[in-house]
């Protein structure tokens, strides 16, 4: 990992600054804090279970909404257990699909361990390997301002590696009724 690193909360809350009627669903978890933290919205897909499948989730999402624009943000233990996500993904091509993955190398909500981006692989070679049409490493907060445009204007599928700092931050938790995430978010869709 690069010694330069993100502040996972501030890069997200940049992130969803101004983001009109982006469709989010975070990865369990951590992302499910961080996105919780910038500020709930009837738009965000909170999930609290399917490790490893919310890349997919948010594939199916941008493939029944694609006028939408659909942004996962998720983290690296999440990615790793879902790597084949990226290959169905790479074969369908919606181009409204940012997947942005929250790298500090460990997995957050076991204990700390180091994941295997911190043996060196690489999720952006992976899924431009998957023919992603972009992919991009970011660490400085200098760049949230263009992961941000890509979100809302890049072609997809795209993948963004964000190298956070490896801390356990504070729980942020949202709404956690299943029932009550899914019908809340089904009327969001059919008001906007």
């Amino acid at each position: 990992m690069d010694a330069m690193m993100l502040n996972r909360r501030d890069f997200v809350r940049e992130l969803l600054v101004d983001r009109g009627d982006l469709l989010v669903v975070p990865g369990l978890g951590s992302a499910t804090y961080d996105v919780a933290a910038a500020g709930d919205h009837p738009l965000n897909f909170y999930l609290w279970g399917a490790m490893g499948g919310t890349a997919m989730i948010g594939l199916g999402l941008a493939l029944a909404q694609p006028n939408r624009r659909v942004a996962v943000i998720t983290g690296d233990g999440d990615m790793l257990m879902g790597l084949g996500s990226l290959a169905t993904i790479g074969v369908k091509q919606p181009n409204n699909l940012a997947i942005v993955v929250l790298d500090n190398a460990r997995y957050g909500e076991t204990g700390m361990q180091p994941s295997h981006t911190d043996r060196g692989i690489d999720l952006v070679a992976v899924a431009l390997a998957c023919r992603f049409n972009h992919g991009h490493v970011v660490s400085s907060s200098d760049d949230a301002a263009h992961v941000r445009a890509l979100l809302h204007r890049g072609e997809g599928p795209l993948l963004i590696n964000a190298r956070i700092k490896p801390e356990d931050t504070p729980r942020v938790l949202p709404l956690r009724d299943g029932h009550a995430i899914k019908q809340r978010f089904i009327e969001a869709l059919n008001s906007v």
